[in-house]
């Protein structure tokens, strides 16, 4: 049996989502790299045990790691406990690690993980963004452009056919 490809209007719930990564940095290019875990830690993330706030990615030579990102540990587990926030192991392709290691060269530039959730065949994956920092005024600009489409989706509200 082989695993259908992936509809667009599936449903992948997330387990944990970085919501100040969407607020602080302007989102260029997108990957989706595979996490290596323990078993308790896989547990704990199917209980939605996990935190993304101030947790970034790493290249160090040929391997990428997560750091910072915390998963609670798994309550029902016996005596050896995972370290919380351990940096983990983020498995991608040699050629998106190339890739990525010349972008976090150039100045301004981080990876940035998005969101943790498993996909349809029930493999942890992590979302991560290569990103830029927002200024003050750009995050300013960005609440105000949100407001104006709030209020224009309001005003043309009445007008669309029910």
């Amino acid at each position: 049996m082989t695993a259908r490809p992936r509809q667009d209007n599936d449903k992948i719930s997330p387990v944990t989502v970085n919501k100040k990564a969407y607020a602080n940095f302007e989102l260029i290019e997108r990957f989706e790299a595979g996490l290596a875990l323990l078993g308790s830690e896989v547990k704990s993330l199917r209980a939605a045990q996990a935190d993304l706030t101030g947790s970034y990615a790493r290249v160090d030579g040929a391997q990428c790691w997560l750091v910072g990102a915390k998963i609670t540990p798994y309550q029902q587990q016996g005596q050896s406990l995972h370290e919380p926030d351990r940096k983990r192991k983020l498995l991608l392709h040699k050629s998106e690690i190339r890739r990525i290691r010349t972008k976090l060269e150039q100045r301004g530039f981080t990876l940035v993980p998005l969101r943790i959730y498993f996909n349809d065949r029930g493999l942890a994956k992590v979302e991560l963004a290569l990103a830029r920092g927002k200024r003050q005024y750009d995050k300013r600009r960005t609440i105000a452009e949100r407001q104006q489409k709030r209020e224009v989706d309001r005003d043309t509200k009445k007008y669309r056919k029910r």
